[in-house]
């Protein structure tokens, strides 16, 4: 997918918790034909200026609700809607620092009703 229509151009950003830098997060779409339950996500890989983030420190938004990659296997209660951002925060302290980068983000999707899982990156280059 493009990938102006897979991240929010203005949703890159760092943040803060009582005062200190946390992490950082940015929005982005589903890149599949439909909205779906959080539970067929599989993996949001996040790599940022070639550092790959771990799995563990990956949050997801989405309806208001946040959730770890862990406890969204067993989410069928909340749907990512085709077209809707959702944020991804990723917690490392001192977040990112002001400037310009790249952006790698995978989603892999795996849907009960087909034979194969759908694998999708996007790419952007974004200033904090």
């Amino acid at each position: 997918m493009y990938p102006k229509q897979f991240f929010n151009p203005q949703g890159f950003k760092n943040v803060t918790e009582s005062g200190a830098i946390k992490g950082f997060s940015f929005d982005m779409k589903i890149q599949y034909y439909r909205g779906i339950t959080l539970s067929i996500i599989r993996n949001i890989e996040v790599i940022v200026d070639g550092v790959q983030y771990p799995r563990e420190s990956i949050r997801f938004t989405v309806n208001g609700e946040t959730f770890t990659l862990e406890e969204m296997r067993t989410v069928i209660s909340n749907r990512w809607l085709f077209g809707q951002y959702a944020t991804v925060t990723t917690l490392v302290d001192g977040g990112l620092v002001k400037g310009p980068h790249h952006i790698k983000c995978i989603q892999t999707i795996a849907p009960s009703y087909m034979p194969m899982i759908s694998v999708c990156p996007g790419e952007y280059d974004f200033t904090l």
